[in-house]
C-alpha cells in the first residue's frame, strides 16, 4: 500500500509541477509577447546618413544625419573575413550560439573584475551591444535591465546575420564616425573588404575606446590594443602563432583620418533623387581629384567672381566621369555653391555644329557648300562676326571651323529655327526662349538658354552614329538615345570640327577620332564655352560668373580651348597607362567625295570655264546640292545666268544672226564687294555688241542699302538730341550720290559708308543713285 502510495505522490507531484512550470512558461511567454507590443523595439536599421561613392566604390561625399554622423553602410559579403575573425574572437565568441545574453561570460567577467579589483573585462555579447548602440541606457541596474530586454527582443525579431550587420554599420569609431566601413575608408583610405590581417585587428578592438584608441593621434595605444586583439586570436587557434608574431612586427601609423570631399555639387543633386544610404555613381575617383586639383590652379587665373563648369563623359556608355559643378565650392565670392552645371546659360555658337549636321541630312549643303559671310538684316536683327569683320565667300567647312556667324544664319534661315528647335527637343535637348517668343534666327548665336549636361549629352550625336544619348549618373541608369542626325552627317561635321574637313583617301583618315571641339562665347562675354571630344570622351567646359555679369574679353578660345587641351593631354595619358583600346571611327558608307566647282557648287566638267574654283568635298548619299541661296537677299540677276553670243563672242539679241546659247555661272549678288575684278558681274558677262545689242543688258549687280530697313522707326539714345545715321550700300557700280528727302546730300565713294547726323523728329526718305543710273531707297521714321 505504502508502495502504491508513494507512486502515486511521486506520479500527482511531477504532474502538477509539469503544469506549474508549463503555467509560469505560458504566463513568462505571454508577458514577454505583451511587453514587445507596449515597448516595441526600436527600429535598429534607420540610418539618415547618406554616402555617395565613386563607381570603384570609395566616397566622394557624405551626408551626416541629424547629429552629425556619418555611416558607409555595408553588409557582410563587403567585409574582410580577418574583421569579422577578430571581431568575434574578441568580443563574442559565441555569438552564433548563445540567445543574446551569456551567461557564463556575465559570471566570467565578474570573478574577472572581483578577483582583479578592477574591471578587467566585460560580459556584454555583441546583442548586447547592439541593444545598447540603437537605445542608449544609463548604467543603473533598470537600465541594465532595459538592455537586457531589448537584447532578448533583438534575438526575436532578426537573425544573428541581421544583428552582427547592425553591429558593423553602428559600432562607434570616434567622433562622427559610426561603422566598419567609415571608418576603413576614414582611417586607411580602402574598403573594408580589402582589410589586411593587422588592419583588422585593429579596426575590430577600436570600439572600445575610440577617442583614446585613435591610431593616427595615439598609435602606442592603439598598437597595444591590436596585440592584445591578437593574442587572443592566436589563443584559440583562428590564426596560427607564425602569423601573430608576423603581424606584431608592424607599426600602426595612419595619417589623421579625412572626410571623402569630392564631387560636392553632384553628390547634392543626386541626393534629391536617391533613397538609399549608399549612392553609387559613375565618376572615376582618381580623375575627379586630379581635375579638381586643376581647377584650384586655374582658379587664381581667373577673374574675380568668376566660376568654371567641367563634364568628362566616357561616350562609349555615356557614363559621367568627371563632374565640376564650381570652381571652389567654399568660395562664397565665386558662387561656389551654385551648380553651373545645370544652370540655364546662353550656349553662344556652340550650337551650330546642329545646324550645319541638320541641313547635310537636308541636302541643303555639303561640306564645302558657298556661305556667303556679309553683312545682313533680319528684321530689327543684324547679326555681325566676332572679329566685326567679314569674309565674303566661304565653304561650309571653313565657316564652321571659324565660327563665323553670318554663314550658320544663313543656314538656320534655310533649315528653319523652328524645325531645328522641335528636332533638338525631340533628342532630348531643351532650348528656353522667354515667354511667348518663337523660335528665331539668333538662337544658333547664343539667343537661347540651355544646361551643360543636356549640350554635352547632344554632343554625343557625333560620336555615336548620330545618336543623342543621355547622361548617366549611376550605374543602374539606363542607357536611353534618340536619333538626331545620320551617321554620315556626324561624321562629317565631327571631322570638320577635328580640322579634317577636306578629303582625303581612307589609308589617311585617322582610325581614332582626333580631338574635335567647338567654342562658343555669348554676347557680352558672359559664358565662354568649349565642348571638345576625343576618341573615348565628352569634354564640357563652361567659364563664366554666375550672377551672369560681363566679363571683358573672356571668350570661348582664350578662356576654355586650354583648359580642354590640358584635359584632353591628361585623358590621352590616362588612356594608355591602363591600355585602353578607344573605339575605331571608320568612313560611313553614306559618306563619299567629290570634286565640285564653285559658284556653282556642283560637280561641272574639268574644261568647263564655268568651274572658276575647284574644291574637293565630302558629300552625303552621292548628293550634291546647288550653293544655297540667301533668302532676301539674291534679287535681280543670280545663279545660272541664260545669254546669246555671236562668232565674236560678244553678247547679241537672241534673234540676231549666229546667236548662240550660252550659260553663265555668276556669284551671288552679296558677294561682289569680296571678289576680285576679273569675278566680278562686269568682267564675267560678255561685251555687248553694238550692232544687234541685247533687249536689256545691265553689267551691274542690284544697287541695295544696308543698315537700314524700309519703314524703321529710329529712337534717339537717351539724354541725346541727335542721331547719327550710318548706312551702306552693296551691288552697284561706281561713286554714290545721296539724298534726303528728294535733296541732295552728299557723295560717297562705292566702298564707303553713307554717315550722316539728324536732328528733327519726322518722315525721311534716303535715296542713292550710282554711275549705272540705278537707285534705291528707304524711309524711316525719327521719334
Amino acid at each position: 500500500m505504502r508502495s502504491l502510495f508513494s507512486r502515486l505522490f511521486t506520479f500527482r507531484f511531477w504532474r502538477r509541477l509539469t503544469a506549474v512550470v508549463v503555467v509560469l512558461i505560458a504566463v513568462t511567454a505571454s508577458g514577454l509577447w505583451l511587453a514587445d507590443k507596449v515597448w516595441p523595439l526600436p527600429a535598429p536599421d534607420v540610418q539618415v546618413a547618406k554616402v555617395v561613392v565613386a563607381e570603384d566604390g570609395s566616397p566622394l561625399w557624405r551626408f551626416a544625419d541629424a547629429e552629425g554622423v556619418w555611416r558607409y553602410s555595408v553588409s557582410l559579403k563587403e567585409v574582410s573575413p580577418y574583421y569579422l575573425q577578430a571581431l568575434l574572437t574578441y568580443e563574442d565568441r559565441w555569438f552564433y550560439s548563445h540567445p543574446g545574453i551569456n551567461p557564463l561570460a556575465i559570471m566570467r567577467a565578474l570573478w574577472q573584475n572581483l578577483t582583479n579589483q578592477r574591471i578587467v573585462s566585460g560580459g556584454s555579447t555583441l546583442s548586447m551591444q547592439v541593444a545598447r548602440l540603437i537605445e542608449p541606457h544609463d548604467k543603473t541596474f533598470t537600465g541594465k535591465l532595459r538592455q537586457v530586454f531589448r537584447t532578448l527582443q533583438l534575438e526575436w525579431h532578426y537573425t544573428k546575420d541581421q544583428i552582427l550587420t547592425i553591429y558593423i554599420n553602428r559600432a562607434p569609431y570616434g567622433g562622427t564616425l559610426q561603422g566598419i566601413g567609415a571608418a576603413s575608408w576614414a582611417y586607411l583610405d580602402k574598403p573594408p573588404s580589402e582589410l589586411t590581417r593587422s588592419e583588422a585587428a585593429l579596426l575590430a578592438v577600436l570600439p572600445q575606446a575610440p577617442s583614446r584608441l585613435r591610431p593616427d593621434r595615439y598609435p602606442e595605444r592603439a598598437q597595444a590594443a591590436r596585440d592584445k586583439v591578437l593574442d587572443r586570436l592566436e589563443e584559440y587557434g583562428v590564426w596560427d602563432k607564425a602569423q601573430v608574431e608576423d603581424i606584431k612586427q608592424e607599426s600602426v601609423w595612419l595619417a589623421e583620418r579625412q572626410a571623402p570631399q569630392l564631387a560636392p555639387l553632384l553628390s547634392r543633386r543626386l541626393l534629391a533623387e536617391s533613397s538609399t544610404d549608399v549612392i553609387h555613381t559613375t565618376i572615376d575617383a582618381s580623375l575627379q581629384r586630379r581635375l579638381e586639383d586643376m581647377v584650384m590652379g586655374w582658379k587664381s587665373q581667373l577673374p574675380p567672381s568668376t566660376s568654371m563648369g567641367i563634364l568628362v563623359v566616357d561616350h562609349s556608355t555615356m557614363s559621367v566621369k568627371a563632374y565640376i559643378g564650381s570652381v571652389d565650392l567654399n568660395d562664397r565670392s565665386r558662387f561656389g555653391h551654385v551648380d553651373m552645371i545645370t544652370a540655364w546659360r546662353s550656349p553662344g555658337s556652340t550650337l551650330k555644329p546642329f545646324a550645319y549636321a541638320m541641313a547635310l541630312d537636308e541636302g541643303l549643303i555639303h561640306a564645302e557648300s558657298l556661305l556667303q559671310d556679309v553683312p545682313r538684316q533680319f528684321g530689327d536683327y543684324r547679326p555681325g562676326n566676332f572679329d566685326t569683320g567679314f569674309s565674303g565667300p566661304v565653304s561650309a567647312s571653313d565657316a564652321l571651323v571659324r565660327s563665323l556667324n553670318l554663314p550658320a544664319v544663313q543656314v538656320l534661315e534655310a533649315y528653319g529655327p523652328k524645325r531645328f528647335t522641335g528636332n533638338m527637343r525631340n533628342a532630348g535637348i531643351v532650348l528656353r526662349f522667354p515667354l511667348n517668343s518663337d523660335p528665331n534666327l539668333s538662337l544658333i548665336l547664343g539667343g537661347t538658354g540651355m544646361r551643360m549636361d543636356q549640350l554635352v549629352s547632344g554632343y554625343s550625336a557625333f560620336v555615336r552614329q548620330g545618336k543623342v544619348a543621355a547622361l548617366r549618373f549611376r550605374p543602374e541608369d539606363p542607357l536611353i538615345e534618340r536619333q538626331l542626325v545620320s551617321p554620315g552627317a556626324a561624321w562629317i561635321v565631327r571631322r570638320i570640327m577635328a580640322g579634317e574637313g577636306r578629303p582625303v583617301p581612307d589609308s589617311q583618315i585617322s582610325d581614332i577620332t582626333p580631338l574635335a571641339w567647338k567654342t562658343g562665347t555669348s554676347y557680352g562675354y558672359r559664358d565662354a564655352w568649349t565642348i571638345g571630344m576625343n576618341g573615348g570622351y565628352l569634354i564640357g567646359i563652361w567659364v563664366g560668373r554666375p550672377d551672369g555679369t560681363p566679363v571683358a574679353g573672356q571668350f570661348g578660345y582664350a578662356t576654355a580651348v586650354p583648359i580642354l587641351h590640358q584635359i584632353n593631354h591628361l585623358l590621352i595619358n590616362r588612356n594608355s597607362q591602363l591600355a585602353k583600346n578607344w573605339p575605331k571611327d571608320p568612313r560611313p558608307y553614306s559618306v563619299s567625295r567629290a570634286v565640285i566647282c564653285w559658284p556653282q557648287g556642283q560637280s561641272l566638267e574639268a574644261d568647263d570655264t564655268n568651274c572658276r574654283q575647284r574644291r574637293q568635298a565630302w558629300i552625303l548619299d552621292g548628293t550634291i546640292p546647288p550653293t544655297l541661296p540667301s533668302i532676301g537677299q539674291d534679287t535681280g540677276i543670280g545663279g545660272w545666268l541664260n545669254l546669246w553670243i555671236n562668232a565674236e563672242g560678244k553678247r547679241v539679241a537672241p534673234d540676231c544672226s549666229g546667236a548662240i546659247s550660252r550659260r553663265i555661272a555668276l556669284w551671288p549678288i552679296a558677294l561682289e564687294t569680296w571678289l576680285p575684278l576679273s569675278e566680278r558681274r562686269a568682267s564675267r558677262l560678255p561685251e555687248r555688241d553694238t550692232a544687234c545689242p541685247p533687249i536689256s543688258y545691265d553689267v551691274s549687280p542690284p544697287l541695295l542699302i544696308l543698315g537700314l530697313k524700309d519703314g524703321a522707326i529710329l529712337k534717339r539714345i537717351p539724354g541725346t538730341q541727335s542721331l547719327d545715321l550710318r548706312l551702306d550700300t552693296q551691288g552697284g557700280r561706281g561713286k554714290r550720290w545721296w539724298f534726303i528727302n528728294g535733296e541732295s546730300l552728299m557723295e560717297t565713294e562705292e566702298d564707303k559708308p553713307m554717315i550722316h547726323t539728324l536732328t528733327n523728329s519726322g518722315k525721311y526718305q534716303i535715296s542713292v543713285l550710282d554711275e549705272s543710273g540705278q537707285v534705291n531707297s528707304v524711309g524711316f521714321v525719327l521719334e
